[in-house]
């Protein structure tokens, strides 16, 4: 295993004291990672979810999650050459750029890429996301899910909720106490950038278009000091 480098003062961004003290906390922490786990993954999270990323952190309990301040995460494990906490580690600092996490781990790195290849949640989507397909909901009686089930299987949406629908964009009407549309209303579009009303409608009828999902993008080992790319590797 090689052995850390000498202990350098490295100077993290003005902040204010509590800021302070976090970005100091998370330094010492992602460190003492370094030392304590073999490999170390950065991770990018799509359509992020605490629940599920907290049953991600059950699932891997013999690990550490680090989801904090790139900066000061790229500092602790070396932005240079001169200043990595380990030999070569800088190569994978060089992906610690957006929205981007670091997961630390003794378990094999195949086994890893297997579980999140295959680990996904669907959940409902938040406004900014891509829709996923097109959702229109039939003329007529306005049903709890919008027309994705056939009507005998389906219960129409109480009278209530007509005014909340119009709010968010749904010409309806109140016909003998039934949510009507006097035509086909279209909710989204695919590729369609959806707006707060969409997300509202969609989760009202049921309709998850988000993916909850980790991306792994490099990781290094500490047995062959390097750093491996995982987009290259699918090529």
């Amino acid at each position: 295993m090689p052995k850390s480098k000498r202990a350098k003062v490295v100077h993290l961004t003005q902040t204010d004291k509590k800021g302070k003290e976090l970005s100091q906390k998370l330094f010492a922490n992602v460190q003492e990672a370094a030392e304590n786990f073999e490999h170390i993954f950065v991770f990018s999270v799509e359509n992020m979810r605490n629940s599920y990323l907290k049953e991600v952190r059950a699932e891997f309990s013999d690990s550490r999650f680090f989801f904090g301040k790139t900066k000061v995460m790229a500092k602790a494990l070396g932005i240079t050459p001169a200043e990595e906490h380990l030999t070569n580690l800088s190569e994978l600092t060089k992906h610690l750029a957006g929205n981007v996490g670091l997961f630390f781990t003794n378990r094999e790195p195949a086994d890893v890429l297997e579980y999140f290849a295959a680990y996904s949640q669907t959940d409902f989507a938040r406004a900014g996301v891509t829709a996923t397909q097109t959702f229109t909901i039939p003329a007529g009686v306005v049903y709890s899910r919008g027309g994705e089930i056939p009507a005998d299987d389906d219960v129409a949406l109480p009278h209530s909720v007509e005014t909340t629908l119009r709010k968010w964009g749904m010409p309806t009407r109140l016909d003998q106490g039934k949510v009507t549309l006097d035509a086909p209303y279209t909710v989204c579009k695919e590729g369609q950038v959806l707006n707060s009303h969409q997300t509202a409608l969609l989760k009202n009828f049921g309709v998850a278009m988000a993916d909850f999902k980790i991306d792994i993008k490099a990781y290094y080992s500490k047995k062959t000091e390097a750093v491996i790319e995982v987009d290259a590797m699918e090529e």
